[in-house]
């Protein structure tokens, strides 16, 4: 008996969906989630500080797509194991607070010796915490290595309202309200007007600086000579660099909208780096 040629497409269809289904749930699956929202209370005990630090270092704040800890993964920026000790010496005049304060309000203030400038202003978007969510990852930063001693009442001098510390509070350092610890300089100040407001959220495609590939830190891994590849002049349509971005960087992925990488593609295709 003859089967009619329809049939046999219609069989040949349903054989290679069954097929393609089947190879489909072999590959391993990666579910990527928006970042968990992080109850900030203003009461907050150090402790409680630094395990809501490490839960923003992991989620909002993107911090282990570039740092590892253990150098343990991509090691892009410095390895975070034992900087809270570290952070101590890490720059003369500057105490350990200050100077992880001065890290995300000016991550290019000061560079570690082997490693390439790029990491994003922190409070501002595409990251953009609040002055008190950075206060909670600065008592992270504190515990790897170190001790803790920032409270919800610290004033970093960067932050909104920063200039003036209320009575009885404390100021970058842990130190009381007046001055910073004898022999020290207190974090520096410049330009802190025009960057101190701090978003409650981040907006739909904002940027700070016009160069969306700036401003995500593209330039600390891609441009010449670094083990990225330059991304100055590829012309990639939003859809192809959006799978290419999950591929290779699904922790920066999940935190972009569609105009943030439709900026990007449009930056790179008019020849735009990272830097």
């Amino acid at each position: 008996m003859k089967v009619p040629l329809i049939l046999r497409i219609a069989a040949l269809v349903v054989l290679a969906t069954a097929f393609y289904t089947y190879v489909g749930q072999l590959v391993p699956q990666k579910e990527v989630y928006p970042p968990a929202e992080v109850e900030m209370k203003a009461n907050m005990s150090t402790d409680e500080m630094v395990k809501v630090g490490h839960q923003i270092m992991e989620g909002k704040g993107m911090c282990f797509t570039c740092h590892t800890v253990g150098k343990q993964g991509a090691l892009r920026f410095p390895d975070l194991q034992g900087v809270g000790e570290r952070a101590k010496t890490r720059e003369p005049g500057l105490t350990d607070v200050q100077y992880f304060e001065q890290a995300m309000y000016e991550p290019n203030a000061y560079i570690v010796p082997g490693f390439n400038p790029g990491m994003p202003v922190i409070n501002k978007p595409p990251i953009g915490l609040t002055d008190q969510e950075i206060l909670t990852v600065i008592a992270a930063l504190q515990g790897m290595g170190g001790t803790p001693t920032v409270t919800m009442d610290t004033k970093l001098s960067h932050a909104a309202g920063g200039g003036g510390p209320a009575s009885g509070a404390t100021v970058a350092g842990g130190t009381p309200a007046g001055g910073p610890p004898s022999g020290t300089t207190p974090a520096p100040t410049a330009a802190v007007a025009a960057s101190a407001t701090t978003p409650a959220a981040t907006p739909a495609a904002a940027t700070s600086s016009g160069n969306p590939l700036a401003d995500l830190g593209c330039a600390g891994c891609h441009g010449a000579g670094k083990k990225g590849k330059s991304l100055e002049g590829r012309k990639m349509d939003a859809a192809a660099l959006s799978s290419a971005l999950v591929k290779a960087h699904a922790d920066i992925t999940q935190n972009l909208t569609l105009g943030q990488i439709e900026a990007m593609a449009k930056a790179m295709a008019a020849g735009k780096s990272g830097s």
